[in-house]
């Protein structure tokens, strides 16, 4: 693929870049005087006309491409974009193959730069939220996970003449079922955003099994992006631990900012709780929000701040209140097999503490003073949809 290029009717009309593409390249398309994103996927491939392969190999391989195809497909007829409050997901409007490689299409959206969401006042935050929020209780309500909710995977947007910003939610090829996503080897997601049962999925622990990862997987993203949103920084954790997930999993108790309201405090308390069962669902954040006044910060007096964790706020992964952080680089893995039925999950048996001299993470945690970016621009488009 490259600039020029005419791929199924899309003439490609920026250079392809594999920026926060994860295993995709993408590019600016044109179709019928129309502005697509057009994402092509570097795996799997189908075998080539012609192949010297073995026709045991033609045939793993075709299975594998079946799954896939199989997967993105179920997926865009759950989330179908005439959807009543569907307008602020991005989904796909096409897929297709063409040679051995596969290719999604989105709307092009065009969104505004927002560096610091938490400089909004807070009924501009609370309608902000509320907007990801609402994308995220649709497709709760049909039993789908998002899969890899994360800031870079919301587009905010300023319509002109418009008060508010809106949140639009972007980059569903991970998604699943709730309670069958893909394999171990297979799920995607971001280690910095992850839920603790993810985590411990992912690291082969088979106390943890597919049903239990559930919707309550992007709750507990959603309770961390609260956090990064209404103060600029994620949740404190100590540098022992590569990831929030991975200090729950240890038995630790996240730091939360002291400025966050007090029913906001409880909130992402919640909604980072170890166990997914003890995880709110989307209507009780929703009803939180509902008074905007719950995103306020709250200048405290000195020896009044309510505390928020057993222990002192830590340092290293995680960034000081009012300070920025970065996101994990994504790693997209779309191997699934995709069900419909609902799978009522089990509760996740209790993790057992590593160490405490030993970190128990497997990526390395982004330094606090890089920046965590909410934004698309159209002419550096940082998004993975």
């Amino acid at each position: 693929m490259k600039q020029g290029d005419d791929i199924a009717g899309y003439r490609v009309v920026s250079e392809p870049t594999n920026a926060n593409g994860g295993k995709c390249m993408w590019a600016f398309a044109e179709k019928d005087g129309h502005q697509y994103f057009l994402k092509r996927f570097l795996e799997p491939k189908r075998p080539r006309e012609g192949s010297t392969a073995s026709a045991a190999s033609r045939r793993i391989r075709l299975e594998v491409c079946q799954e896939f195809e199989d997967r993105h497909r179920g997926i865009m007829k759950l989330l179908r974009p005439d959807a009543r409050g569907g307008g602020n997901l991005v989904l796909a409007t096409d897929f297709f193959h063409e040679g051995s490689t596969y290719y999604k299409v989105t709307e092009r959206i065009d969104t505004s730069s927002l560096e610091k969401p938490q400089a909004l006042e807070p009924r501009q935050k609370a309608v902000l939220l509320r907007t990801l929020a609402l994308s995220l209780q649709l497709l709760h309500d049909i039993d789908v996970v998002h899969g890899d909710l994360k800031p870079l995977n919301v587009l905010v947007q300023k319509r002109e003449g418009v008060t508010f910003h809106s949140a639009k939610l972007i980059d569903f090829d991970d998604s699943y079922v709730s309670g069958r996503p893909p394999g171990r080897q297979d799920v995607a997601g971001d280690s910095l955003y992850g839920a603790p049962e993810w985590r411990r999925y992912v690291q082969e622990d088979e106390a943890v099994q597919p049903e239990h990862l559930t919707t309550a997987v992007d709750v507990f993203a959603l309770g961390l992006m609260t956090h990064y949103y209404l103060t600029g920084a994620l949740p404190g954790y100590s540098d022992r631990y590569g990831s929030p997930a991975d200090a729950v999993n240890a038995g630790e108790q996240l730091v939360l900012d002291p400025r966050l309201t007090d029913s906001m405090q409880g909130l992402v308390r919640a909604m980072t709780a170890p166990a997914p069962r003890s995880r709110p669902r989307m209507t009780t954040y929703l009803t939180a929000l509902k008074d905007p006044q719950v995103c306020a910060l709250v200048h405290r007096r000195p020896g009044t701040a309510k505390p928020t964790s057993a222990e002192p706020p830590a340092t290293g992964p995680s960034a000081g209140p009012g300070e920025s952080e970065d996101t994990a680089t994504r790693t997209s893995r779309v191997r699934s097999n995709l069900g419909r039925s609902k799978v009522p999950a089990p509760a996740v048996p209790p993790a057992t503490p590593p160490p405490a001299t030993e970190p128990t993470g497997e990526s390395p945690t982004p330094t606090a003073g890089r920046t965590s970016r909410v934004r698309i621009n159209l002419g550096d488009r940082r998004q993975t949809s």
